[in-house]
């Protein structure tokens, strides 16, 4: 019984490490791909010049897109990103799966 609560306790303990990693900008050829997925119009009405949004994701061992996080405060744009973006396959040689990416995304007014 103390050998499961140990073996609990590490998990949980490297569950926690990993969670806490940092997101890395994505390489080059990640954000080209990204970008066009997004394609070039921004469908948004901007009260301002531009919006950017913070962006984190991850890349699945198939090489799909899954959206961790878009941050804004409008539900609109965090859901266009999602429907462009979510499992959506890239080309990305190398990766950690898992590994968590950080790209701001800028709408500008057209």
């Amino acid at each position: 019984m103390k050998k499961l609560i140990i073996a609990a306790v590490i998990a949980l303990f490297t569950l926690n490490v990993s969670a806490t990693e940092k997101p890395i900008k994505p390489s080059e050829s990640l954000r080209t791909d990204i970008v066009q997925l997004l394609g070039a119009e921004s469908p948004f009405t901007l009260q301002e010049n531009q919006h950017t949004i913070d962006v984190i994701f991850t890349v699945t061992s198939k090489n799909e897109i899954i959206i961790l996080h878009a941050d804004t405060p409008n539900p609109e744009m965090a859901n266009f990103i999602k429907n462009k973006l979510n499992y959506k396959k890239v080309n990305l040689k190398e990766h950690k799966v898992g590994e968590l990416f950080l790209l701001p995304v800028t709408f500008k007014k057209s």
